[in-house]
Parts: C-alpha cells; sequence; structure tokens
C-alpha cells in the first residue's frame, strides 16, 4: 500500500497530470472534428468546399497547420468511421468543454453544412441533435445558425 502511495506521490510530481491534460485536450479535439467530419459527410456527398471549410475551421480554432491538421483530420475521419453514433464525441466535448466552447462546435458545425451552398436536411438535424447532447438550447442553436448565415 506504500508502494502504491509512492506511485500515486511520483506520478504527480512527474507531471502525469499534465500528460492526461494534453490527452483531454486531444480528445475534445478529436472528438469535435469527428463531429465536423460526420457534418460533411452526412448527406452522401463530400462537396470539395465542404473539406476545405473542415480544414480552415480547423486551422482557425486549435491554430493547426501542416501535419498537425493532416493528423487530426486523418484521425476524425478514421474516428467518424469507427463510431456507431454521436453520443461518444458529444459526451467527451460536454464533460470537457463550458458552453461557449460548446456553442462554438454547434457554429463550426453550421460552417460545414453552409460550406457547399446549401443545408440538406440530413445536415440541420444532425446539428440539432448534436446541440441536444451538448447542451445547447434551440434557441441558441437557431442564434448560431443565423449568425453563420449571415456570414455566407
Amino acid at each position: 500500500m506504500i508502494k502504491t502511495l509512492g506511485q500515486v506521490l511520483d506520478n504527480l510530481m512527474s507531471g502525469d497530470s499534465a500528460k492526461e491534460e494534453t490527452e483531454r485536450v486531444d480528445d475534445t479535439r478529436l472528438a469535435a472534428a469527428a463531429l465536423l467530419v460526420h457534418a460533411s459527410t452526412i448527406d452522401g456527398y463530400v462537396e470539395e468546399a465542404e473539406t476545405e471549410r473542415l480544414q480552415d475551421v480547423l486551422k482557425e480554432r486549435y491554430g493547426l497547420s501542416g501535419d498537425q491538421l493532416h493528423e487530426l483530420v486523418v484521425a476524425a475521419e478514421r474516428s467518424e468511421r469507427d463510431a456507431v453514433d454521436i453520443y461518444s464525441f458529444t459526451s467527451k466535448l460536454k464533460k470537457a468543454l463550458s458552453e461557449e466552447d460548446r456553442l462554438e462546435i454547434i457554429e463550426m458545425m453550421w460552417e460545414i453544412a453552409y460550406a457547399d451552398g446549401e443545408v440538406h436536411g440530413y445536415e440541420e438535424n444532425l446539428i440539432w441533435r448534436t446541440a441536444e447532447l451538448l447542451g445547447i438550447s434551440s434557441r441558441e442553436r437557431i442564434r448560431a445558425r443565423k449568425k453563420v448565415e449571415a456570414q455566407q
């Protein structure tokens, strides 16, 4: 027992908590990126404009470029493809992010939906379900849509 307590203290002193924080941040980035990938593919067509906007949104939000951006997109595509539903992504985001940050995820999803010039019903439904799971009110979801729509 004393050895275990010593290991716990050593882990705390060696920065394992910082490692956990980095992994949590990476988990939230990956979850958000996977939702954006899902938004770009849900209508059955992936337009070049959606792919470009996806990369731009991730670049702007997380300050990524080059290999880091590419690795995140590839990992997000893999996670989205392997996922059974969106709950695995939204639950991580709801636990880790503030309401303001969760609302920003919804705005990013609207940006992807509007990227090809047409919002498909599947995209609207996905964003509605995602907002519900993230604890974003209908009013805020609609406000986010109008904000993105005005920027188009």
